[in-house]
């Protein structure tokens, strides 16, 4: 499914990844789908403190929905690179945030559903109503 009117959402030219797009960690060799952008880091000091290759905190920060486990991790630019393998990703979450794929580019669609990295949704938002038919007399 391709629809271009939405599914760029996120581009700018300041960061080298883009919403929906799969990307493998440099160190960690795990691919994952790009959720959510951050211009710099914006954990927590002790979060920062704790992570064991603490990467520069102003470049975009990435939120990454790993592929294969419910694991959403927060991956600075520096250690990210393209995923080449093009296989599709998953992950419990997918469909909560993205309606579909850009085959042609292997990225993924986000839809609105808002990402909150403290409180993620537990389901996706409801359908919206179907209007019952109009009847004729």
């Amino acid at each position: 499914m391709i629809n271009l009117n939405d599914s760029y959402a996120g581009y700018s030219p300041e960061y080298k990844f883009l919403i929906g797009e799969v990307i493998e960690h440099k160190k960690y060799h795990y691919r994952g789908l790009i959720v959510e952008i951050d211009k710099h880091c914006k954990a927590a000091e002790n979060w920062y403190q704790s992570n064991q290759t603490q990467p520069e905190k102003e470049q975009p920060w990435y939120h990454v929905l790993v592929d294969g486990n419910h694991n959403v991790t927060y991956v600075a630019e520096s250690n990210l690179e393209r995923d080449k393998l093009g296989h599709p990703v998953v992950h419990p979450m997918l469909n909560l945030f993205f309606y579909g794929i850009d085959e042609e580019n292997n990225r993924y669609l986000r839809n609105k559903v808002p990402f909150n990295p403290g409180k993620p949704p537990d389901a996706p938002p409801p359908p919206p109503p179907l209007e019952p038919p109009s009847s004729e007399i």
